[in-house]
């Protein structure tokens, strides 16, 4: 049986809106972070799936490029005491990462299927010849 013949979808609007790469319309994640086993909708396997931590190291990346200069712009016009800081921008930044982390996920898995990402695949396995050479 072959697979149907589906248009090939932006990964970057699926993969931020949480939906599935291949058909666009079944749901990613079970819970916040939490991939499915597969889509209910086309039946896309997620196994090939790995976004390890890439999802956190760019959200953090961006949220603290942006964070830190909102944070500057903010300490040298108000000059808040330091608590004020502790309860207004550090929230800030956790609510700032915890926000683009999901979105992020959901676009690095669309990217991996799309370019059809895998584990890599050595030819070799350490046996660099017979080491004539070296006797």
């Amino acid at each position: 049986m072959t697979e149907p013949e589906r248009p090939r979808l932006s990964p970057m609007t699926t993969g931020l809106r949480g939906r599935c790469p291949r058909c666009g319309e079944g749901p990613m994640f079970r819970g916040y972070l939490t991939l499915r086993d597969s889509c209910p909708a086309c039946g896309l396997s997620y196994d090939f799936a790995d976004p390890a931590d890439g999802p956190a190291f760019f959200g953090m990346s961006v949220v603290g490029l942006v964070g830190m200069g909102l944070f500057m712009w903010f300490e040298f016009t108000v000059h808040p005491p330091v608590w004020v800081h502790m309860v207004v921008t550090m929230p800030l930044l956790v609510l700032g990462c915890l926000g683009v982390l999901r979105p992020l996920k959901g676009w690095l898995v669309a990217e991996q299927y799309v370019h059809k990402a895998a584990e890599a695949q050595w030819d070799s396995v350490g046996g660099h010849g017979d080491g004539s050479k070296w006797r």
